[in-house]
C-alpha cells in the first residue's frame, strides 16, 4: 500500500468535491497514478471478484490463478475437498509461487528457492534454514473466498464485505438456471489499453450499442428508451411463468446495499420477438438450463458487486469480470457457461457460443481505447450523461462515495 501524503489526499477530495452530478469524471480520474493507487487500496482490494466456477476444480489439486494489479491468487482445491485461495506470493523472499496459469499438482513449488507448500497453503519444505526455524508460521497467507451458487469470488482484504444478503437474495433467481451445477464451456480474457473505469463505464451503457454494436443490436432491447422497452417486455412477461422463469428486480447495487454488504442486483430483460437466446439466428445454443422448460425470449443480469456481471438466457450464461492491470490497463475476463451435463459438438457448439460477446467485447476493446486516447488530450473535458446513460452515473457516483469516504 503506497501511502499519499496530506497534500495529495487533499487534492482528490478537491476535484471529488468539484464533480457535477450526472456528467463524466475529470480527466485525472482516468490518468493520474495516485488516483489510482488511492481506489487499488480503498475500492479494488475491498470488493470481492470473481474468479470462476466451481466445476474448473473437479479433482483434489486442481488449481488456476487470478492475477490484478499488484494482486496474484491461487485457487486450489484442497485435499479436504474445500476450495481454497492464497497469496501467490512465497513467505521466504517473495516471489511468485505459482507461475503456471492453471493444472493439477499435489504440492506447489516456489520456482526460486525451492520452498514447498502443500495445498493447505501450509510450509512442508525449506532447504537449509536455522534450526529454530519454525514451518507452521509460513505458510502462505490465506485469502478471503466464498463460493455463492457455484461461482467463486476473491477478496484481498481481510474484512471483506458480507456477500449474506446477496446469497439469500439471489438464491431464487441463481435457482432459475441452476448456477451451481453450471460448467464453464469456455473463457477468454480481453487486454484493454484503458484505465478500468473506462472499461467498466462502457459495458454498463448501451447509448453506444445501436451504432457499434449491430450483431447485439438487432436481437437485444436495452438500447431502446425505458418506455418502449417496457412495452417490448410484455410478449415475454406472458410468456416467463408458462417457462418456469419467475418474473422478480432486485436492486442492491453498490449505492443501494445494505450497510456492510457487498452490493448485488437481478432483472430479466426481453429480447426482440423471434430471438430465443443469444445466437445469429435467434435459435438455441444449447440445452434448456436448471428447470427452465421453454424460452421466454429474455435474458436476465446479475451483478456481485462492482467487478462482476452475469447474462443469464435460458440456454447458457456470460459472465463478465473486469479489473485493473495498472492505472493505463484493465483486463476483461468473460467465461461462459452452460449445465454440467452438455456435450460440447453435441449439445452445443463452442464458436457459437461465444460468437455474440466475442464479437461484441473485441469492438468495445476498440472503442474504450478510442475513448483513453480522447480522455488523454488536453482538449478533454468532461461531458454530459444522456438518460441511457444512467447506471455508470450511478456507478461513478458510488466510487467517488467511496473514495472521499477512504481517503
Amino acid at each position: 500500500m503506497r501511502t499519499l501524503d496530506a497534500n495529495k489526499k487533499q487534492s482528490i477530495k478537491d476535484l471529488i468535491a468539484n464533480h457535477q452530478i450526472g456528467w463524466s469524471l475529470d480527466q485525472r480520474f482516468y490518468t493520474d497514478p495516485d488516483i489510482y493507487e488511492a481506489e487499488l487500496d480503498h475500492l479494488i482490494t475491498q470488493n470481492w471478484i470473481m474468479v470462476g466456477h466451481e466445476s474448473e476444480f473437479s479433482g483434489i489439486g486442481d488449481f488456476k490463478v487470478f492475477s490484478m494489479a499488484n494482486e496474484s491468487a491461487i485457487i486450489v482445491r484442497a485435499k479436504d475437498g474445500e476450495i481454497k485461495a492464497f497469496a501467490n506470493v512465497c513467505r521466504h523472499r517473495g516471489s511468485l509461487v505459482c507461475l503456471e496459469g492453471s493444472g493439477t499438482v499435489q504440492k506447489f513449488n516456489c520456482p526460486y528457492h525451492g520452498w514447498v507448500y502443500g495445498l493447505d497453503g501450509k510450509l512442508i519444505a525449506a532447504r537449509n534454514m536455522p534450526d529454530d526455524f519454525n514451518k507452521k508460521e509460513f505458510g502462505l497467507h490465506d485469502l478471503s473466498i466464498e463460493v455463492v451458487h457455484g461461482l467463486i469470488f476473491v477478496c484481498f482484504s481481510k474484512n471483506p464485505p458480507s456477500l449474506e444478503s446477496a446469497k439469500r437474495e439471489l438464491e431464487e433467481p441463481m435457482a432459475i438456471f441452476d448456477f451451481k451445477n453450471l460448467k464453464v464451456a469456455a473463457s477468454k480474457t480481453y487486454s484493454i489499453e484503458a484505465n478500468w473505469k473506462l472499461t467498466i463505464e462502457n459495458y454498463q451503457e448501451c447509448y453506444h450499442c445501436a451504432t457499434a454494436h449491430p450483431e447485439y443490436a438487432t436481437m437485444h432491447t436495452m438500447m431502446l428508451d425505458r418506455k418502449t422497452r417496457k412495452r417490448v417486455q410484455q410478449h415475454m412477461l406472458e410468456k416467463m411463468k408458462v417457462c418456469g422463469i419467475k418474473n422478480m428486480e432486485i436492486d442492491r447495487t453498490n449505492s443501494n446495499a445494505p450497510p456492510g454488504e457487498q452490493g448485488y442486483e437481478y432483472s430479466r430483460t426481453a429480447m426482440f420477438e423471434g430471438y430465443k437466446t443469444g445466437s445469429k439466428d435467434g435459435e438455441p445454443l444449447a440445452p434448456l438450463l436448471g428447470n427452465i422448460k421453454d424460452y421466454d425470449g429474455g435474458a436476465s443480469d446479475f451483478s456481485f458487486g462492482p467487478f462482476s456481471f452475469m447474462l443469464a438466457y435460458s440456454d447458457h450464461v456470460v459472465c463478465y469480470v473486469f479489473y485493473p492491470i495498472d492505472h493505463k490497463n484493465s483486463e476483461c475476463e468473460i467465461y461462459w457457461l452452460v449445465r454440467d451435463d452438455a456435450e460440447e459438438g453435441k449439445d452445443y457448439n463452442k464458436d457459437e457460443l461465444m460468437w455474440l460477446w466475442d464479437i461484441t467485447t473485441e469492438a468495445d476493446k476498440e472503442i474504450i481505447v478510442n475513448n483513453r486516447k480522447g480522455v488523454e488530450s488536453k482538449f478533454y473535458t468532461p461531458g454530459p450523461y444522456s438518460g441511457m446513460e444512467i447506471i455508470p452515473t450511478i456507478y461513478t457516483q458510488w466510487i467517488l462515495k467511496e473514495l472521499e469516504s477512504r481517503i
